[in-house]
């Protein structure tokens, strides 16, 4: 069985892949003049979205250390 610790760096790593995939093709859009602004602006919404869930789960991989 997954410990909560393995399904973390598991969607981590799916996440990650994601955001990976949605800034090739973000990239592919603008560089040939994609005329599908709405549709580029929701790729760009989603991959923040994802950027702030990739922060949210790695900061929950480090313990807190009260000194």
């Amino acid at each position: 069985m997954l410990s909560d610790r393995d399904t973390v760096l598991r969607r981590l790593h799916e996440l990650r892949s994601e955001h990976r995939d949605l800034d090739t093709v973000i990239i592919r859009m603008t560089d040939i003049g994609a005329q599908d602004l709405l549709n580029v602006q929701r790729l760009k919404k989603r991959k923040l979205s994802l950027k702030d869930e990739i922060a949210r789960l790695e900061s929950r991989l480090i313990p807190d250390n009260i000194a």
